[in-house]
């Protein structure tokens, strides 16, 4: 049986804390994962260690980023050598810090996943991979293809830089307390190649042709790109465009500039 801390918590809202308790969901994670001894490991929000005390138990050292101080004590309790312990707001955390390339594990708080998960693709030349337990729409928005309702922001940007894969899903009875929906585990791996360099340019114009989603490219775009300076129909919407159909959006758009 896996272990968490024993002591009482009372889960915070402002945090997002809903805590992992299924044992069987937990060893399937860490089989997901698949830790190794030489790996430098960060998990974001370990909250009361369901995961992050069966991990040690692979690891030589794992690192974990915790933003409540209740559970950081809590962390700190364990006395572990094996653990280091950051008290920050992830996203604010470098995660350039390490001296080798990381891993990313994490049960991302529902509130806080989208701007996370831009904020650690800032940091995708540090990164070999992620796996991360989110809310299933957001993990099913994120692996969507073009054509799809749910395809959107998010699926072109982590799909232009990360290898995405959506893993299976974690029914809401195994969390305490149990949220109202289900989750999913996603495993991101950072392209070896990525489809463009610089992301910064692609979520400009990905940005504003999601904006408005019933309306077509040529009426979101107006104010950047018109149908002469580019050979992408601007007569879709947003969803029917491939990636690749953004960044050559993007190419065209950047030669106006």
């Amino acid at each position: 049986m896996n272990k968490t801390l024993k002591k009482p918590h009372n889960p915070r809202k402002r945090f997002g804390q809903n805590f992992l308790v299924d044992d069987q969901i937990i060893n399937r994670i860490i089989s997901t994962i698949n830790p190794k001894n030489n790996e430098i490991i960060v998990e974001i929000g370990p909250g009361k260690g369901a995961l992050t005390l069966p991990i040690l138990g692979h690891l030589d050292h794992l690192n974990v980023i915790e933003i409540d101080r209740d559970l950081v004590s809590l962390l700190n309790s364990l006395q572990q050598d094996k653990l280091t312990i950051f008290e920050a707001d992830a996203l604010q955390f470098d995660f350039n810090q390490f001296p080798q390339k990381i891993r990313v594990i994490g049960n991302l708080p529902y509130n806080i996943s989208s701007p996370l998960l831009f904020h650690l693709l800032d940091f995708r030349e540090q990164i070999i991979d992620m796996t991360f337990m989110l809310q299933k729409e957001l993990v099913d928005r994120i692996v969507a293809t073009h054509g799809n309702k749910t395809y959107g922001r998010l699926s072109v940007m982590m799909q232009a830089f990360f290898e995405v894969e959506s893993m299976f899903v974690v029914p809401k009875e195994s969390f305490e307390p149990q949220p109202k929906i289900e989750s999913a585990i996603l495993y991101l791996k950072t392209r070896t190649e990525p489809l463009v360099k610089n992301p910064k340019p692609l979520e400009e114009i990905v940005k504003i042709a999601f904006s408005k989603r019933r309306k077509t490219l040529k009426n979101c775009l107006k104010s950047i790109i018109n149908q002469s300076q580019t050979e992408i129909d601007l007569s879709q919407r947003a969803e029917m465009l491939s990636i690749e159909n953004f960044i050559t959006l993007m190419n065209d758009y950047e030669k106006q500039n």
